[in-house]
């Protein structure tokens, strides 16, 4: 039915719903597992959707892994998420989990009809060409079952009079993925016998063209991870910068509702002004010098404390430490008697202007434009401030009223991460 010479020996959870298609995964992998030394163990995920539903699937799970002495890991979902796109990255995690336990791979019992299906769905969405390689192995995930049809499966089951139990969200409209596989892939196959194997075999071109592009992006290195935010560095050839960005949109960031217009403006971005930005999927996309640079969407960040009442080392989730210690980061001493009692430490805000060491004084967005720090990072950046005059950049630079001098008294220093480390 399947060739398990290649997992020979490895240690294999198999994820379990008590749906048709993963038991008999489970039930064939624990048919040959001695035969090809392969440490079986399962896992099943309680979404916590369908209530006692659900909880009944776990339960048949659990009964069939205890009766045929299957290790068994148990997950059970507590998010008010309901969305499909919740639900998956709560079930990956689960399955990372198994991994981390000790397992060598995870294996879903994803078949030849649910690759047409995310092969199609990709398509009609306006996926760029990575998103028709279809359903692959990857990440520790292995799919045993990807080249045998809904109709393999069902015989195997029917010959072996493997039980299941069914789920009735299945059988409904509801969701995209339910509406291609009702509608969609049984009139492509009566129009067209055997797309699905077609398809199949065109996803399997597609991810081998990825592969190459996946070496040649490794080889050109036009993938950094910076602080905060991930950079595409300038390449004119646009198949292959738009396969850069779709890897970073998709496997750093874990977008998968890209299309094949993002990409593109995206390597538009490259021309623009530097501090030209993109906004898409939740992420921004920023121009800097000589890349791309896409990153979480952050808002300014808000947060204020008088600066002597402050004592950690963390401000708003930044790491911050102001005392009389020269700790592990970018060190800044200054004279805590130069800092007036009404400071405070906030990140930037309109009209914040700055008096460098040595002298001269502008706007702290001029400056920080002079010390080339990049837009993402600016509102980012905690400061030592009294009104609009800002005493102190963390990790950049101390004005030069709070400077060191022959009438300090007591040198203090201000520790933090290094923001001119990513300059564009």
């Amino acid at each position: 039915m399947v060739n398990l010479a290649k997992y020979a020996g490895l240690k294999i959870c198999v994820a379990v719903s008590g749906g048709r298609d993963s038991m008999a995964l489970l039930h064939f992998l624990n048919t040959h597992a001695r035969e090809y030394g392969i440490t079986l163990s399962a896992l099943n995920c309680d979404h916590n959707i369908r209530g006692e539903a659900s909880a009944k699937d776990s339960d048949f799970v659990k009964e069939w892994c205890k009766v045929n002495k299957i290790p068994l890991l148990f997950f059970k979902r507590t998010s008010s998420d309901k969305s499909e796109e919740g639900a998956r990255r709560w079930r990956l995690s689960c399955y990372f989990k198994a991994i981390e336990g000790g397992a060598d791979a995870v294996a879903t019992a994803h078949h030849l009809n649910d690759n047409a299906e995310t092969v199609l769905f990709n398509l009609a969405r306006g996926s760029a060409l990575l998103g028709l390689e279809g359903i692959t192995d990857g990440k520790g995930l292995i799919r045993p079952f990807i080249s045998l049809s809904r109709g393999q499966i069902d015989e195997y089951i029917g010959q072996n009079n493997i039980p299941f139990v069914d789920d009735e969200s299945n059988f409904t409209d509801d969701y995209t993925r339910n509406k291609i596989r009702h509608n969609v892939i049984p009139n492509l196959e009566e129009a067209v016998p055997d797309a699905a194997k077609a398809i199949y075999r065109f996803s399997r071109l597609a991810a081998e063209d990825e592969e190459y592009f996946t070496k040649l992006i490794a080889k050109l290195g036009l993938i950094k991870q910076t602080d905060g935010g991930v950079a595409i560095f300038f390449c004119e050839e646009k198949v292959v910068f738009k396969r850069a960005a779709v890897k970073v949109i998709k496997e750093i960031y874990g977008r998968k509702d890209y299309t094949s217009e993002q990409a593109e403006r995206l390597f538009n971005l490259q021309f623009a002004e530097n501090g030209k930005r993109f906004e898409f999927l939740n992420l921004t996309a920023y121009k800097e010098d000589g890349k791309i640079v896409i990153a979480e969407r952050c808002e300014s960040i808000e947060g204020e404390i008088p600066f002597l009442q402050y004592s950690g080392e963390s401000f708003c989730g930044k790491f911050l430490s102001i005392s009389e210690k020269a700790g592990s980061g970018k060190v800044l001493k200054f004279d805590l008697g130069a800092i007036p009692e009404t400071a405070v430490i906030r990140f930037m805000k309109s009209g914040d202007k700055f008096r460098k060491f040595g002298g001269g004084t502008k706007s702290l967005g001029d400056y920080f434009t002079d010390k080339k720090i990049p837009l993402r990072l600016r509102g980012q950046i905690p400061l030592i401030a009294d009104g609009d005059e800002v005493l102190a950049v963390c990790g950049v630079e101390i004005s030069d009223k709070i400077k060191i001098t022959q009438k300090t008294k007591k040198v203090f220093y201000i520790v933090c991460d290094d923001y001119t480390a990513d300059k564009e």
